[in-house]
C-alpha cells in the first residue's frame, strides 16, 4: 500500500452565458486580488489575509490566496514578473462533485464563485482517470487544491487527488486481458463467471452467480444495511424539512452532513464486501445495470421517484467499479429491461406480491415464488451471459436525442443560487483534453 498524488483534467462544457460571466467575474476578482497581495509584499498568511479579504472572491480562492503569495514573496518574485493568467486557486474543500452516469455527460462540479454563490456546470473527464475519479466521488481519494483556468475559449479544471493504492492495483484487469481495438480488455475466449448486482431500495445490494451446471448459488443479500439507509434518508428529509420551516438552514446543512456521512460509511462497507464476494468467485466478472435506462423506466409516482432517484445508485457503482479494478475484476453493464419483471427459470413475466417476493405466472414453472432481488440479480448476469454488454465508451452514443441530461441525485450538495439541474448539457463538445 502507497500513497499516489495525481492531478486529474476535467474540461467545463459549454457554460452557458450567465456562467461563463460569473467564471470571468471570479477570474479578474482573483487576478486583482494576487496582484495586489504580491505588490503589498505579503510574506504571512496573516498580511495576505489583510489585502485579500476586500475581494469579492469565496473564502477558498482567499484561502488559495493566503497560502499561495507568502510562498511567492517569500521566493522575492518581482512583482512586474506577475503574470495575468494565473490559475485560479481554491482549496482542498472548495470544489463538489455529482456523478450521474446514467446522462449523456456524466459528471457536474461545484465551482465557488464567492461566498454563498456557485455554479453547477456539467464537465468531461479525462477517460484514463475515471478509476480516480471515482474515487473522489466516493470519499476514497483525498482531493487536494485545485485550479480553474481558461484555454482558448474553453474553461478547465485541473485537481489534485491523493490516495492509497495497492502495489497489485497497477496490474488491473486491463493487464491481465489483451485489449481489443478500442483499448479496452477483451473477454472473448475467457470463461467468465458473470455475478449479477442488483441495486435497490428493499435489499441495498444482492449478490448471485450461476455455477458450472447454471443453478444459482451463493446470493447475499444486503437487506438490513438497506433499512438502515432508508431510515437514515427519512431522518434527513423528515429533518430538513423541519428545520427550514424555522429558518434554520445552516443547521440543516450540518445535520444532514452528518447523517449523509454515516450512509457513505454504509456504502463503502456495503461496496467493500461485493468486491471481496466477487473475489471469491473463479474468474469473476461483476455485472451491473447501465444506469442510462435507468431514470427513464422509473414511474412509480411523485413520491416514490424522488426516493429512488436520490437511493444513491450512481456511488454504488462508482464505489463497486473503482474498487473492483483496483483487484483487478472486470466490471460490465447490461440493460435492465425486465429483470426485475422476469423469472430467471422460464423467462415469463411475473409479479411482486411484496417488496422481496417474485411470483411466476407460469403455472408450469417449477419456481412458484422466489426472493426478488436474487431474482433481479440472476437475471442481470444472465443479460451478460447471453453476450449483452455494454462498455462505458458506448454511452454517448447510446444516449437518445432530447434526453433531459440534468442531474437529479445529490439534491444536498444544490446551492441557494445556482444548481446543476439547468447545466446546459445537451451541446457536444470537441478537442482534446488539457495538457
Amino acid at each position: 500500500m502507497g500513497e499516489v498524488t495525481k492531478t486529474l483534467e476535467l474540461k467545463l462544457v459549454d457554460p452557458n452565458v450567465h456562467k461563463r460571466q460569473k467564471l470571468r467575474e471570479t477570474q479578474k476578482a482573483y487576478q486583482q486580488a494576487l496582484q495586489a497581495a504580491f505588490a503589498a509584499g505579503c510574506d504571512t498568511q496573516s498580511a495576505a489575509n489583510d489585502v485579500v479579504v476586500e475581494y469579492d472572491l469565496s473564502g477558498y480562492a482567499k484561502n488559495a490566496l493566503k497560502q499561495y503569495v507568502p510562498q511567492l514573496c517569500g521566493n522575492s518574485y518581482d512583482a512586474d514578473e506577475l503574470h495575468d493568467d494565473h490559475p485560479v486557486r481554491f482549496t482542498n474543500d472548495g470544489l463538489q462533485l455529482d456523478h450521474q452516469p446514467q446522462n449523456a455527460i456524466e459528471w457536474y462540479v461545484k465551482v465557488p464563485h464567492h461566498e454563498d454563490y456557485h455554479l453547477w456546470i456539467p464537465a468531461r473527464a479525462n477517460p484514463e482517470q475515471r478509476e480516480w475519479l471515482e474515487a473522489v466521488y466516493a470519499d476514497d481519494a483525498e482531493m487536494g487544491e485545485s485550479r480553474l483556468f481558461e484555454r482558448d475559449g474553453t474553461w478547465y479544471l485541473h485537481i489534485t487527488v491523493t490516495r492509497d493504492v495497492e502495489d497489485k492495483s497497477e496490474a488491473s484487469a486491463d493487464e491481465r486481458t489483451p485489449p481489443d481495438e478500442s483499448g479496452e480488455p477483451c473477454l472473448a475466449g475467457l470463461d467468465r463467471t458473470p455475478i449479477g448486482v442488483d441495486i435497490g431500495e428493499a435489499s441495498l445490494v444482492t449478490v448471485c452467480h450461476r455455477d458450472g451446471s447454471g443453478s444459482p448459488v451463493r446470493p447475499e443479500l444486503w437487506a438490513d444495511d438497506g433499512k438502515a439507509v432508508r431510515r437514515l434518508r427519512k431522518t434527513y428529509f423528515t429533518a430538513k424539512q423541519r428545520l427550514q420551516q424555522r429558518g434554520s438552514e445552516r443547521i440543516a446543512e450540518s445535520y444532514g452532513d452528518s447523517l449523509w456521512d454515516q450512509i457513505d460509511d454504509v456504502f463503502h462497507r456495503v461496496t467493500r464486501e461485493v468486491v471481496e464476494y466477487a473475489e471469491s468467485v473463479e474468474n469473476p466478472v461483476l455485472v451491473l445495470e447501465d444506469l442510462t435506462y435507468i431514470r427513464e423506466n422509473m414511474d412509480y409516482g411523485e413520491y416514490m421517484n424522488r426516493r429512488l432517484h436520490g437511493w444513491g445508485f450512481a456511488k454504488l457503482h462508482a464505489q463497486i467499479r473503482y474498487k473492483a479494478a483496483e483487484v483487478g475484476i472486470p466490471v460490465e453493464t447490461v440493460n435492465p429491461r425486465n429483470t426485475s419483471k422476469a423469472c430467471h427459470a422460464c423467462g415469463e413475466h411475473g409479479s411482486r406480491p411484496r417488496q422481496a417476493t417474485f411470483r411466476c405466472s407460469n403455472d408450469g414453472c417449477w419456481l412458484g415464488e422466489y426472493q426478488a432481488d436474487v431474482n433481479g440479480a440472476i437475471n442481470i448476469a444472465d443479460h451478460y451471459r447471453s453476450g449483452e454488454s455494454h462498455r462505458r465508451s458506448d454511452r454517448t452514443s447510446r444516449q437518445k436525442a432530447g434526453d433531459d441530461d440534468s442531474a437529479t441525485d445529490g439534491a444536498s450538495l444544490t446551492g441557494p443560487q445556482d444548481s446543476h439541474t439547468d447545466a446546459d448539457t445537451q451541446q457536444e463538445t470537441c478537442g482534446t483534453y488539457a495538457s
